[in-house]
């Protein structure tokens, strides 16, 4: 159910607040060990219900809807336990501007998703706790580094839950799972008393069950902030990677995106074909940038209790050690002229359509199989297409396009700084296209 739909429940006298929260408590109970609840907060989320109820529908925008987020979100006197071995948990002192938001909205919080260990991993395992299974694709990875928000999501517990995004951590869980995945501009929303992992790349967003679900939850983190639309939005100039970029995607994915091309054609909206093979070496300087930060994040607490961090999250961060601070700037110094670059697609373009994902999500056994630069690979595969708008600091959306005959594929939209209106316009209309179901041979 969307958060619109609830909305028109409870106007109606359909349902209530604490009918709505009653539901998800009980979605989240029967799904038993699949849950993607790190820690549940039902007795207060029940509170909150009722005293909507008290106030009535038109209490907030987001007044009696049930929500949860990744665990990584300060809430005064609740435990954060950040993905993280179980003793590294800690009781927050203070309230995290984004909940706040969300609370004076009347949102209702259940409680904390499961997450990637301190937001570090895109495929959602983890070393220290169990990974719920994919609802979407049997056996499929979830996603990470947001991945309880993708799965909660997914399986119909909450209409949206907050995510963090540093590299595709809001839109590769969304991509894994079947759901909206919205990365607003760096800077947008606040990030304090927010786990940080790389700061000058972390942002928080929503993970929803429809694109006006996500943009519901995104207007209130923002507090309604107006952005700028540069044009009219039925008529947008939508760029196309001219080739190169895509090489090694799925043929499945390639249907899609020529579907979706073909679509927008006859939408109305003038088709471009765009060099972004240059994209591509935008890897390396993220990598930099977000593992030196990590590292200084982490540095005294890694000295502290080496042993407690699992093994990949440990030896990313030993890599922090090796990196100089030449590195560090020349990385700084190459996202800058990318940042020009880009600016100069922006003014032949209004919006650029990438692939979320080459494929659909792997399976969990085929990167269990791998190892060492084979793992690597892997990896990169799956964050290929997300890492540039993280480096850049743009917005992007991933939403779910086409189906195909083994899981899902999504298009990640991407626009110029402030362009968050403009790209949940358009992708609401990508999402009501409904594609056919592609074969996947």
């Amino acid at each position: 159910m969307t958060i619109a739909q609830m909305i028109r429940d409870r106007a109606a006298g359909r349902t209530s607040a604490v009918g709505l929260v009653e539901d998800a408590i009980a979605a989240a109970v029967a799904a038993g060990a699949a849950s993607p609840f790190s820690t549940t907060e039902f007795d207060r989320a029940r509170g909150q219900a009722a005293a909507a109820d008290a106030m009535g529908p038109g209490a907030g925008p987001l007044a009696g809807i049930p929500l949860a987020h990744k665990d990584m979100f300060e809430r005064a006197g609740a435990r954060m336990g950040r993905g993280a071995h179980p003793s590294l948990a800690y009781v927050a002192r203070h309230t995290a501007p984004v909940l706040e938001r969300l609370d004076r909205a009347g949102a209702v919080d259940l409680g904390r998703l499961q997450m990637s260990e301190f937001a570090m991993g895109p495929t959602g395992s983890n070393h220290h706790h169990p990974c719920p299974p994919n609802p979407c694709v049997p056996g499929a990875i979830i996603g990470g580094s947001s991945s309880g928000s993708g799965v909660a999501v997914a399986m119909g517990i909450v209409p949206a839950a907050l995510g963090s995004d540093t590299g595709g951590s809001i839109r590769i869980p969304a991509a894994c799972n079947g759901v909206v995945g919205f990365k607003p501009t760096h800077g947008l929303v606040p990030l304090a008393h927010v786990m940080p992992l790389s700061w000058t790349q972390d942002c928080v967003g929503p993970l929803a069950a429809s694109v006006d679900c996500a943009r519901r939850v995104l207007s209130v983190l923002t507090e309604g902030a107006t952005r700028a639309q540069p044009r009219d939005p039925g008529h947008l100039r939508i760029g196309f990677d001219a080739g190169a970029l895509l090489g090694g995607i799925s043929p499945a994915m390639t249907e899609a995106l020529r579907l979706v091309r073909h679509r927008m054609a006859t939408d109305g909206h003038a088709d471009r074909d765009v060099d972004l093979a240059w994209l591509a070496h935008l890897d390396e300087p993220a990598n930099v940038i977000a593992m030196a930060e990590a590292g200084t994040v982490h540095a005294d607490q890694l000295r502290k209790d080496c042993d407690l961090y699992g093994t990949q999250v440990r030896n990313r961060l030993a890599q922090a050690a090796a990196i100089s601070a030449q590195a560090y700037l020349r990385a700084c110094q190459l996202r800058r002229i990318a940042q020009e670059r880009i600016a100069r697609v922006f003014a032949s373009v209004d919006v650029i359509a990438l692939p979320m994902m080459p494929d659909i999500p792997p399976q969990v056994a085929e990167l269990s199989a791998l190892e060492g630069a084979s793992l690597s690979r892997m990896i990169s595969a799956v964050t290929r297409f997300s890492r540039p708008a993280s480096l850049m600091g743009l917005p992007a959306i991933s939403v779910p396009v086409a189906w195909s005959d083994a899981g899902p594929l999504s298009l990640q939209l991407i626009g110029p700084p402030g362009s968050e209106d403009m790209l949940a316009d358009l992708a609401t209309t990508v999402e009501a296209a409904r594609l056919p179901t592609l074969q996947t041979t």
